[in-house]
């Protein structure tokens, strides 16, 4: 998955300049961060509404919910470069989590706040 990762970070970086009237990327970095945001939520509520319908025997619905996850991943990769944020951030801070209770990492954040 990292490979994969790395190429979509690779074509997100190029087209992060390229014509927004050959680009979608192009376009949403254009209009800017709040139509990124915009379309990041709308992924996210789109996610939620195929998991409410996932049926696990229905390979219609899986296939649903695969795709909107794929829509809300790209999106999210999409507002982190425009943030000029490396998606490697965010691999290294679920590194970093691996092996730790969910409880306890959610409580050290409440303590550092």
């Amino acid at each position: 998955m990292s490979d994969t990762l790395e190429q979509l970070a690779a074509v997100l970086d190029a087209r992060r300049s390229a014509d927004p009237d050959n680009s979608y990327v192009a376009q949403l970095h254009h209009r800017g961060l709040n139509k990124i945001l915009e379309k990041v939520g709308e992924e996210a509520t789109e996610t939620l509404l195929a998991a409410k319908d996932f049926e696990v025997d229905d390979a219609r619905s899986r296939q649903d919910l695969v795709g909107e996850v794929a829509d809300l991943w790209f999106h999210s990769l999409v507002m982190l470069s425009h943030l000029d944020i490396d998606h490697r951030e965010v691999l290294a801070e679920l590194a970093r989590r691996a092996g730790v209770s969910g409880l306890d990492e959610k409580a050290s954040r409440q303590r550092d706040s």
